[in-house]
């Protein structure tokens, strides 16, 4: 058990020195730090004097090494147009983001996986055809018009819904949280429909697919040849099996919530990071590009580890083969 953690976290630390190797390559190759922190009328005096002081000068290993050795203390530098730390700007944004991407990912488990499981079991009733079809529409729209269509319905024709922004929010300490306010409720109801719509339809077409092959396995015959009931067949055997793959799947799709939250964001004005994505690439505002992209990538390790361990636990196979 030991051996695996330390693997995993070993590979996950590479993986971060790497997009941090890309990360830090956008401040040295896309635009002068220089010009963008300072105005034209400064003299070439001032600017050698700033970038001396900036360690702009140091070789390049040294540069990356300061610059890992900064975030992970979570020093992301100045934000060339806002003028402010990007510590406290990612501070500000993240809430809405993981507030966003949770009620996401909860509407994609607790409804993908039952109607999963409910079209494997009753492959054909009416009901399961007409979820089938209807997933084929969260598979096949993409996401920005899903939400166009969503803003045009529900905030356009009938009124009931915001069609942009958080709605009020609630500090509570650092955090903003628009779950304790009725309109900030009401403002995640299609953002998070929009960006959890795919995910979830994806999940529960995999769920089926893999309960029918597991369904069809020997020892779920045998099982059944044995005199169990239907209730613990499935439950007890066909659907422990069918978690398994499923696991590291639904794993990588909850991680890509967070980053496919730029489109959802930029359509209905969410203030969060992906928000913040599109308008510091607008601006070329490169530290907040950068920690972003190192935000994401570090997001999407921890959840991957996260699956590898709960994989682990699920999958005896992998235990017996760290025993031998």
């Amino acid at each position: 058990m030991l051996s695996f953690v330390l693997s995993r976290i070993l590979q996950s630390f590479i993986v971060m020195i790497g997009v941090s190797l890309v990360a830090f390559s956008l401040f040295t190759y896309v635009g002068d730090p220089i010009s963008n922190l300072v105005g034209i009328q400064t003299s070439d005096a001032k600017r050698e004097k700033l970038r001396e002081s900036l360690g702009l000068n140091d070789p390049m290993p040294v540069q990356f090494l300061r610059f890992i050795e900064r975030a992970s203390q979570f020093e992301f530098g100045i934000s060339y147009q806002q003028k402010r730390k990007v510590g406290d700007i990612i501070a500000e944004r993240l809430p809405a983001t993981l507030e966003l991407s949770f009620v996401s990912a909860m509407l994609a488990l607790l409804i993908g996986i039952p109607a999963g499981i409910y079209t494997a079991l009753h492959r054909k009733s009416w009901f399961s055809h007409f979820m089938l079809s209807a997933s084929l529409v969260g598979v096949s729209l993409p996401t920005f018009l899903i939400g166009i269509m969503l803003i045009f319905v529900f905030a356009v024709n009938f009124n009931i819904l915001p069609s942009f922004g958080r709605g009020e929010v609630v500090k509570l300490g650092f955090w903003s949280t628009g779950f304790l306010t009725a309109s900030g409720l009401k403002a995640l109801i299609m953002p998070s429909i929009t960006l959890a719509l795919f995910q979830m339809t994806l999940i529960m077409r995999l769920v089926r697919s893999e309960m029918l092959e597991v369904l069809r396995a020997d020892y779920i015959k045998f099982a059944r040849a044995r005199g169990l009931s239907d209730r613990m067949v499935n439950f007890s055997y066909a659907l422990m099996n069918t978690l398994v793959p499923v696991i590291t799947i639904t794993g990588l799709q909850l991680g890509s919530i967070i980053a496919f939250a730029i489109i959802t964001e930029t359509v209905f004005q969410w203030p969060g990071l992906g928000l913040m994505f599109i308008q510091a690439i607008n601006e070329v505002d490169i530290p907040v590009m950068s920690t972003y992209l190192l935000l994401i990538a570090m997001f999407f390790v921890i959840i991957n580890l996260i699956v590898d361990l709960l994989y682990y636990f699920v999958d005896p196979r992998l235990r017996v083969k760290q025993g031998d």
